[in-house]
């Protein structure tokens, strides 16, 4: 049975005193491919199942679920990235992204980290006069800019059309905010990611693991994310060059047999999940992020609530996480010396380290998926109460169910 046949599927009754929403969720990435959209799209669908509402995802590529959440996911066509060939990128299928959308009928459409499909979908629900939230997640004219791709410049303009055509954007950070902001980005409301508190917990640390990962008593250094160019992994070299750690690699992607062979001396750990994730983030001494160009860095702060110091750039959405000297040390994104003393100095004094360590979980444990749900809910009600009020002008509707 095709996904298509269904969208129709009964919504079961609320017992909050609130009509239930239909949210067709377009997303540039999903399952299989494991990354920051993924998981926050899954999450979002969690969040729409647990609370009785319906959805419909719309996904690139053929592999991967036809379900997710009990909501049906249907699928474009994509190409894979030349540069990241782990990656694929959706393409505008018009038609299928109309049928879909017109077959499931929501009350509003969710654009996670919108580019080329988001751009097809926002322009069709315009014509609709369908309400759209667009989230953004991605920082691709960063992304395309450290892979040496041209016309990253222009991925800018691409970006904006697509978030001034929608009605709310939702921001992961600060910093964001201000880029965006700066580049004429309009209706902008900050949005930031949630953490399981109960998943990435200090008591999940694992003695015996640690011994296994460091058995010489090293203090472990962990990196946990995906093995990409644009993460900047090959910066942990000159962390390896401090005495007495051990540094630790969690992940995957196409940088890994390079960086295996540049990184002498750190354990590999390939992609872990669940409990093993859960264990590996608390049996850390000190997380460290490389990656510059984060728009939120959802790693960051599952270190954190893991009871874990972060080292971590001063740029992005790590500067609305990492408070200097309180949870953690900010570096200047682009000095190998300062990313050196900033990870030696939590490596080497054990009492700084325990007194960022004691601060970590609290300044994180308050953002609950929930809470972060019930905001998401919010605005979803907020974009359509204000749709409802424009919609007395007699704009176009799509078709009812």
């Amino acid at each position: 049975m095709s996904p298509l046949d269904t969208l129709r599927d009964p919504i079961p009754a609320r017992d909050d005193g609130q009509r239930p929403l239909r949210v067709a969720i377009v997303t540039e990435s999903f399952l299989p491919q494991v990354n920051g959209v993924t998981n926050s799209v899954c999450r979002v669908a969690d969040l729409l199942a647990s609370r009785g509402h319906q959805a419909l995802i719309l996904a690139p590529g053929h592999r991967g679920p036809t379900r997710h959440a009990g909501f049906p996911v249907v699928r474009t066509p994509s190409v894979p990235l030349p540069v990241y060939r782990d990656f694929s990128l959706g393409l505008p299928a018009r038609r299928t992204l109309t049928t879909a959308i017109r077959s499931f009928s929501p009350d509003l459409v969710h654009l996670a980290s919108p580019a080329l499909m988001g751009l097809a979908t926002v322009e069709a629900a315009r014509r609709w006069a369908l309400p759209t939230v667009a989230v953004f997640q991605t920082d691709l004219p960063g992304f395309a800019r450290r892979y040496g791709l041209p016309g990253h410049e222009h991925l800018w303009s691409v970006l904006r059309r697509v978030h001034a055509a929608a009605d709310r954007t939702l921001v992961p950070s600060s910093a964001t905010m201000e880029a965006l902001s700066s580049r004429g980005f309009p209706r902008m409301a900050l949005w930031r990611r949630g953490v399981d508190v109960r998943r990435f917990h200090p008591g999940h640390r694992d003695e015996e693991l640690r011994r296994a990962l460091a058995p010489n008593g090293e203090t472990i250094i962990g990196y946990v994310g995906r093995l990409a160019k644009d993460k900047r992994v090959d910066l942990l070299e000159h962390v390896l060059k401090l005495r007495g750690v051990r540094v630790v690699v969690v992940g995957d992607g196409p940088e890994l047999p390079r960086l295996r062979r540049r990184l002498r001396g750190a354990v590999f750990t390939g992609q872990r999940t669940s409990g093993e994730l859960s264990r590996l983030y608390a049996s850390l001494d000190l997380f460290v992020h490389t990656g510059a160009d984060e728009t939120f860095c959802q790693t960051v702060q599952e270190a954190l609530a893991s009871g874990v110091p972060v080292a971590a750039p001063a740029a992005g959405g790590p500067l609305d996480l990492v408070e200097d000297g309180v949870n953690g040390l900010l570096y200047a994104p682009d000095s190998v010396r300062e990313l050196r003393v900033a990870v030696g100095r939590l490596a080497h004094n054990r009492t700084l380290r325990a007194e960022l360590a004691g601060r970590a979980r609290s300044s994180v444990e308050h953002r609950t998926w929930d809470a972060v749900g019930d905001e998401l809910l919010a605005h979803y009600r907020s974009v359509l109460a204000s749709s409802r009020e424009l919609a007395a002008g007699g704009r176009p509707v799509l078709p009812s169910r």
